[in-house]
């Protein structure tokens, strides 16, 4: 499995601040963030998540469960040989920190999560409980009850994934890229 990861500031300075992006955003998306986190002294790792970007796309689903998108967080915080380190999420991304926290909680030292509250699993399926709230137009709940539509949606784009909607791939001119 390889990341695509962004980073900026002083490395293994005591201060990794992790950047977890949405759907169907992409690294990108946090480029007005990062000068003013560097400039208040953290390490700011920014990785597109599996399926994103330029990061790998596995085949099955099951490899994108909360096990592995929270085990490749862990691997960031390993690779940078961090013990732990502050999680940024929004909407996606702040379901996937929340899942991190929860199988992960002493590798994370602090938790901002952005669009997305934490919510425990209920009995009835979320996009069930969505539909009824929200109704069947929802964005969310369309792409995910309608096969089909996310994937035609994908292919308009310009590198042919939903999460680079915005056509570029890199947050910052500044910024350094990393593989893992």
């Amino acid at each position: 499995m390889e990341l695509e990861v962004f980073e900026a500031g002083r490395r293994n300075a005591g201060k990794p601040i992790v950047l977890c992006h949405g759907w169907p955003e992409h690294a990108y998306s946090w480029r007005y963030q990062v000068p003013a986190l560097v400039e208040a002294g953290y390490h700011v790792i920014v990785p597109n998540q599996r399926g994103y970007g330029n990061s790998s796309r596995p085949t099955e689903v099951t490899d994108y469960d909360i096990e592995h998108l929270a085990g490749d967080l862990i691997a960031l915080l390993d690779h940078y040989g961090y013990d732990d380190a502050t999680f940024v999420g929004h909407d996606w991304g702040a379901f996937v920190v929340w899942g991190l926290t929860l199988l992960h909680p002493d590798r994370v030292n602090k938790v901002i999560n952005l669009s997305l509250p934490y919510q425990d699993r209920g009995e009835q399926p979320w996009i069930e409980f969505m539909e009824a709230v929200l109704g069947g137009d929802f964005y969310f709940v369309h792409f995910n009850r309608q096969p089909g539509v996310a994937d035609g949606c994908s292919k308009t784009t310009p590198s042919g994934s939903s999460a680079t909607c915005t056509g570029r791939t890199n947050p910052s001119g500044n910024l350094s890229r990393v593989w893992r």
